[in-house]
């Protein structure tokens, strides 16, 4: 691994935490748990970009997503206690960078021109990138719940007694 990969991670990681933040802050979090949530969002973030880089793993988004959400989510869960606040006060704003906009965003592009396409070729093609844009956003999202979820039940006496 060269340098010019690993100032792409740190910036990937920095972004995320800054965005994670943004989110913390728009959620109504105490300012105790913004910490836990950019360094949840780092964490995850960066994980889920060295797990799809085209040199390293190279993984698919939808299992890159769910690894790097069980990543952050173990971060929240150890992190909840420290800074005394639900585990999800610190996963859930470190997740929000990691929505595949871009399919959803595609997603509706192709809905469109799928209503607007008088031909049946090109509706076919419209309808072809609609399914797969929407059943990955989909699989991602999906993917990234189940990940964040599953350390918060597996840990449950970590994550509870946070609150207590």
């Amino acid at each position: 691994m060269d340098t010019v990969f690993f100032m792409r991670l740190a910036e990937d990681a920095l972004f995320a935490a800054i965005a994670a933040i943004g989110f913390s802050t728009i959620s109504h979090t105490p300012r105790r748990s913004w910490a836990a949530a950019a360094l949840a969002a780092a964490v995850a973030h960066s994980l889920r970009f060295m797990l799809m880089a085209p040199g390293m793993f190279a993984m698919g988004i939808t299992a890159a997503s769910t690894l790097a959400a069980f990543a952050g989510g173990m971060v929240a869960v150890v992190m909840a206690p420290v800074v005394k606040v639900p585990a999800e006060a610190c996963l859930f704003p470190a997740l929000l960078p990691m929505i595949p906009g871009m399919y959803a965003y595609r997603s509706v592009e192709a809905l469109l021109g799928c209503l607007s396409s008088p031909a049946e070729g090109d509706f076919s093609h419209y309808l072809y990138l609609l399914n797969f844009n929407l059943f990955t956003c989909i699989a991602v999202v999906l993917g990234m719940a189940v990940g964040a979820n599953l350390p918060i039940f597996m840990l449950k006496r970590v994550s509870f007694r946070a609150t207590r």
